[in-house]
């Protein structure tokens, strides 16, 4: 695994879905700086899909987003799935991969789900183990996302921003911060938004994710499948403000809008970063 602590600052990138291919692929979109992929939407995939990016990496750099580690489970890690995950990225040449700190399955039966976490000491000792694996086998640090949740561990004795602070220094990995799930789970759970930003380590942040949400009253769904909302778009100024600029992206993965309505969004981080547009690499 490389030892170097830093990752290309890339500027303002999307999440890469299927409706936008042919406009992507056609238009050359200037106002995109990076796009990011559902790592296991390829592992099958037709040869197409895969010249499809290689054409797409010479003009963007593309980086890879996992739902299937399952680094929480205490399944063995799935080194088929690893297998996968290491040919597609080093094919990129890829910035960058991630995936989240969740499990999605047991008994090797996947859930499709990103399940929440126990935050207690032998948790992290057991994930900080398998994330060094993971590492050493890809031969790359990788980036984890913070979770959104609905419920809690009564188990959990460390706040899940201790938590993820430290197991990104134990594990010596990075952190994709989603500033929209930090949002989410900190008013199904009664925390402080702003300290939850406070408390990550500024040097660990690769990367940053907007999405959208709804909000139900009592409780709010991480839904991917609107505008980011206002409240959000303040809690990424205040991220902005006190851990500087991070790789941005928007996600959409639900009711998928014209492309336009991304670039959009888009635009609206743009701003409150100050117009901040990155050379492409």
């Amino acid at each position: 695994m490389t030892s170097q602590l830093s990752f290309p600052t890339l500027g303002f990138g999307l999440g890469l879905r299927a409706p936008h291919y042919e406009h992507v692929l056609e238009q050359r979109p200037k106002n995109v700086d990076w796009f990011e992929i559902i790592s296991e939407n390829y592992f099958e995939a037709h040869s197409g899909y895969w010249d499809f990016l290689a054409d797409l990496r010479r003009d963007y750099p593309i980086v890879m987003h996992g739902v299937s580690m399952s680094l929480g489970s205490t399944d063995p890690l799935n080194m088929d799935y690893l297998t996968k995950l290491k040919k597609l990225a080093d094919f990129l040449d890829v910035p960058w991969l991630s995936d989240h700190l969740c499990w999605t399955g047991v008994h090797s039966q996947n859930t499709h789900d990103l399940l929440p976490l126990p935050y207690t000491e032998e948790s992290l000792r057991h994930i900080v183990s398998r994330i060094k694996q993971v590492q050493d086998f890809l031969g790359r640090r990788i980036i984890l996302e913070n979770p959104s949740s609905y419920v809690e561990f009564h188990a959990s004795s460390i706040p899940e921003w201790e938590f993820l602070a430290r197991l990104a220094e134990d594990a010596d990995c990075s952190l994709l911060l989603d500033v929209n799930n930090v949002y989410v789970s900190a008013f199904n759970h009664g925390y402080d938004a702003q300290a939850y930003i406070d408390a990550m380590p500024t040097q660990r942040i690769a990367q940053i994710h907007l999405a959208g949400h709804h909000h139900f009253g009592t409780h709010i769904i991480d839904t991917h499948d609107a505008h980011v909302l206002d409240e959000v778009w303040k809690l990424y100024e205040y991220t902005m403000a006190k851990k500087g600029f991070k790789s941005t992206m928007i996600e959409w993965d639900d009711q998928i809008p014209e492309f336009d309505v991304l670039v959009a969004e888009l635009d609206k981080a743009r701003a409150i970063c100050g117009g901040k547009l990155i050379k492409r690499l």
